[in-house]
């Protein structure tokens, strides 16, 4: 696949077939993968977006146009590059230090 995946990338991402409760359905996903990674494997790790959700603390809040969602951290999966459907845009720099804090918060020891 020749698409230049960034990280903070937001993508359409086909995310069936899953099991129990896993994400469904084809939802824009942020790429939290590092570029190194994004460049040199056919794999990234990604987070599913929500307009809905309830307010937990592996959840980030983000506009993402024009609509108010959530970064559904407690849901990161890693996704073959071919269930990638288009490149929806990017997260604001606000939002990328958030996740990274976030995730620096979930994988502290």
């Amino acid at each position: 696949m020749g698409m230049v995946v960034k990280h903070f990338d937001v993508f359409l991402v086909q995310l069936n077939p899953t099991i129990g409760r896993e994400i469904q359905k084809t939802r824009p996903c942020v790429v939290i993968s590092p570029d190194e990674m994004n460049n040199s494997v056919g794999t990234l790790i990604v987070a599913p977006m929500t307009s809905r959700g309830g307010d937990y603390p592996s959840r980030v809040i983000c506009q993402f146009e024009d609509r108010v969602g959530q970064i559904i951290l407690d849901q990161i999966r890693c996704v073959d590059k071919t269930r990638l459907i288009k490149k929806l845009g990017r997260i604001s720099q606000d939002e990328q230090e958030f996740v990274l804090k976030v995730l620096a918060e979930m994988f502290a020891e």
